[in-house]
């Protein structure tokens, strides 16, 4: 279904004696660019190609009946997002955004669902409201801004969540809400309340607190506050929501999502937190950022130059150096019968970077880091949205002074949900194995999917930026055979799907088995081109397949035609039509030579000083405004639309 954007062309003539508006070019007033963090058009430098050079070919051996060190059983939804609950009205209002439902069903149509949570520091301070005096869905109060990273306390109404459950009924999306924990004393359980009553089992967790470890740093706690005080809080939350009739699921509780800056992990499970809670908590979860940029954003900590970061996400150490302090937790949350959760993270807290967060660097880093949680056994990963003010965005709609002729903006964390969802596939059994690749080289790292203990797919990444060729690599890959003592299970041909841009720093533009999402404001949420799967014919003698990536890029390989139609031909994904319309945009231009056949065309001769509607000086001519194009002057009427909803009913 098309309906997000239409155009429509109608031509005007002048009548006889008339002079056009304008003798050159002129074009309807728009908002020009405002500078907003997510648009900054800062592009940096690649790193150089490496020196001494890599080895450019390599093999990789696969065998079947599974492969030590793989991770648990993975599902297909397990990159997630993250929505600051300030701006989570970017995405609906009083209307769902197309654009968002397009880019949801993408990921749904792969793997079945995806999940997001709405919440962040600004659900600490949220106040659930019957309304608000100009009807909107949530407002902040800027001037109530107490942490040091300047968080709006916010009101909101039940609308939100009923949109929430809007969403849910056109595709498949499941929700982890958060109970404000700024008063403990008198705990506000309406988003709780509602949350059940609308959303059901879409509804899979409540967050207990937005990193805890840093109440203290942010004005929230006394400086004596703990693990143990965070814990007794907790306890008493328990209590209030067993007290509470009208929140039926009493295991739906989230904690302790620490930031790891002022505590660890191991701190609170040293206080016995989870055998505690065991029946109260629906998953245990942590939250991190690589570092952040908050010197730039508000003064605090240290100044980094992204220029000089850049080269340290483009690498496969990058995402290992976040995971590893997190292992003996996924390893104790197992011993707990508990999935550990990386509730929210991105490139930088406090924004990202521009230049680094908004690159196609933060692609191949997202999916890299994405894979090396799933290898490391985390059972989710959810990446964080911002809004305007940020670089990290996954997806974004036009600021609003520009949103009737500009669409959305695709950011590369989007791209590594897409590929990454592709990667895992929907069988929800999917078991990750970081294959140490090329003698463990940081720059050329791939990772193994299994399913049912055979291999299905495996992914190779290449971080370099060389337009030479000389550092495109070619990876050899064989299954069975060789010292593994199995046959020989090579297939006699694998397929496989690319995530390709020119270089590393390169913003926009990305594609994926050939489709894009073009640059700013150029995405109505679905991929545009022809899909491309390229067909690698395997070496029956060698007993090989041998694929090439290039430099920079990421290749999926599908070891088998089963593993890549259960991610591409399992059905049409769903897009979404316009069903009510918010502003238009007309321009116009015309065409002086045929401006006799005009209306009123006798009337001009019988009165020269009468003068046509669209004339300089009537009331009409100050409703239009054009551009003369070649003498023509042509009509252009975009619309941008949106799914007009109510509470829990979608009005099509």
């Amino acid at each position: 279904m098309q309906a997000l954007v239409g155009f429509a062309q109608i031509t005007v003539y002048y009548q006889q004696g008339q002079q056009p508006l304008a003798s050159g070019t002129s074009s309807a007033t728009s908002a020009n660019y405002t500078g907003a963090a997510a648009y900054n058009p800062t592009v940096l430098n690649p790193p150089d190609p490496p020196n001494p050079a890599i080895t450019t070919n390599f093999a990789i051996q696969l065998q079947n009946g599974g492969m030590p060190g793989a991770s648990i059983p993975q599902t297909g939804s397990f990159f997630g997002f993250s929505i600051e609950m300030s701006v989570v009205n970017q995405v609906c209002e009083t209307v769902l955004q197309v654009p968002f439902l397009n880019l949801m069903a993408n990921l749904a149509q792969r793997v079945g669902r995806v999940n997001i949570r709405v919440g962040g520091n600004t659900q600490e301070t949220a106040v659930l409201v019957p309304s608000t005096p100009d009807g909107k869905i949530l407002e902040k109060d800027i001037t109530g801004a107490s942490n040091p990273t300047q968080t709006p306390p916010l009101i909101f109404t039940p609308d939100l969540i009923y949109m929430m459950g809007n969403i849910s009924a056109l595709v498949d999306i499941r929700w982890y809400l958060g109970i404000p924990f700024n008063d403990t004393s008198n705990f506000r359980l309406g988003i709780a309340e509602l949350g059940e009553a609308v959303l059901g089992d879409h509804l899979v967790g409540l967050q207990v607190g937005n990193e805890p470890d840093l109440y203290v740093a942010h004005g929230h706690r006394p400086s004596t506050y703990g693990p143990y005080d965070y814990a007794g809080e907790f306890s008493t939350l328990v209590e209030a929501v067993a007290n509470d009739s009208n929140i039926p699921s009493k295991n739906l509780l989230i904690g302790p999502n620490i930031a790891r800056i002022a505590w660890t992990p191991e701190m609170v499970w040293n206080t016995g937190f989870v055998d505690k809670f065991s029946t109260n908590l629906a998953f245990l979860a942590v939250e991190h950022y690589p570092t952040d940029n908050c010197y730039a954003q508000f003064g605090l900590g240290s100044p980094h130059d992204p220029q000089a970061l850049f080269p340290t996400y483009l690498n496969h150490g990058a995402g290992q150096a976040v995971v590893a302090p997190y292992l003996n937790s996924t390893a104790f949350a197992q011993t707990k019968g508990k999935q550990l959760l990386m509730f929210e993270t991105n490139t930088a807290s406090c924004g990202g970077f521009a230049g680094i967060s908004d690159s196609f660097g933060a692609a191949l880093w997202g999916l890299d880091y994405g894979m090396q949680m799933a290898n490391s056994n985390f059972s989710g990963a959810l990446f964080h949205v911002g809004g305007q003010s940020v670089f990290y965005n996954v997806r974004l709609p036009p600021p609003t002074n520009q949103s009737t002729f500009h669409q959305w903006t695709i950011g590369p964390i989007y791209y590594s949900a897409l590929v990454m969802a592709e990667a895992l596939g929907p069988t929800n059994s999917s078991q990750v194995l970081d294959l140490v690749a090329n003698s463990n080289n940081t720059l050329t790292p791939a990772y193994a999917i299994y399913e049912n203990g055979n291999p299905v797919r495996v992914l190779l990444f290449n971080y370099i930026t060389d337009p030479s060729g000389a550092n495109t690599i070619t990876v050899n890959i064989a299954i069975g055979g060789g010292q593994t003592g199995q046959a020989n299970a090579t297939p006699s041909h694998v397929q496989v799907k690319y995530l390709l841009a020119p270089s590393v720093s390169t913003k926009g533009n990305f594609t994926w088995a050939g489709q894009t999402f073009g640059a700013n404001f150029e995405s109505d949420g679905r991929p545009q081109g022809t899909l491309d799967v390229q067909t690698e014919q395997c070496d029956q003698t060698a007993n090989t397949c041998a694929v090439t990536v290039p430099a920079p890029g990421v290749a999926l390989v599908f070891l088998s035609h089963a593993a890549l139609t259960e991610v591409t031909d399992a059905a049409p994904s769903t897009t979404f039509s316009t069903t009510f319309l918010t502003k238009t945009v007309n321009t116009l231009t015309i065409d002086p030579s045929v401006l006799a056949t005009s209306n009123g065309h006798a009337a001009m001769h019988a009165n020269k000083d009468n003068l046509g509607s669209t004339s300089k000086g009537s009331i009409s001519a100050a409703e239009v405004t054009g551009r003369l194009e070649g003498g023509a002057l042509v009509l252009s009427a975009i619309v941008f639309g949106a799914l007009m909803v109510g509470r829990g009913l979608v009005m099509w």
